[in-house]
């Protein structure tokens, strides 16, 4: 069955940076969108960023755009994120999600709603705090 497990997470100060990862189990990443999501206390769960492996098709949420990057090892079947300039407003619980959707469909769209995807590892705490 579809596995994602997260870790990665930890403290760190404003400016820092920090690489989650995302390894991934009984799947082939090829036909699948995947990608990270966050929680902060007390809001919604968010799309920060999403990848369809099959075109490479990137979207990275406004708050975060240059300064985290997604990327995909194929080899070793993990997802990556590189935040960087982390900023207090990044602390959430960041979750990996993964799932297959229609290729018509833009990544955009997919990784606005965190409710279409159906698998989902168990979160990895990132707080950014002085």
């Amino acid at each position: 069955q579809v596995q994602l497990v997260e870790s990665g997470g930890g403290l760190v100060q404003p400016g820092g940076s920090l690489r989650l990862s995302c390894a991934t189990s009984g799947f082939t990443l090829d036909g699948y969108v995947i990608g990270w999501f966050r929680q902060a206390p007390g809001k919604a769960r968010e799309g920060v960023s999403c990848i369809r492996f099959s075109s490479g098709s990137i979207y990275y949420a406004d708050s975060v755009e240059g300064r985290f990057t997604i990327s995909v090892d194929n080899a070793n079947n993990t997802l990556y994120l590189q935040m960087n300039n982390l900023e207090p407003a990044d602390t959430a619980v960041y979750y990996c999600a993964a799932d297959t959707f229609l290729r018509f469909v833009a990544v955009s769209s997919i990784c606005s709603r965190p409710s279409r995807f159906g698998h989902w590892g168990q979160g990895t705490q990132v707080t950014v705090s002085s």
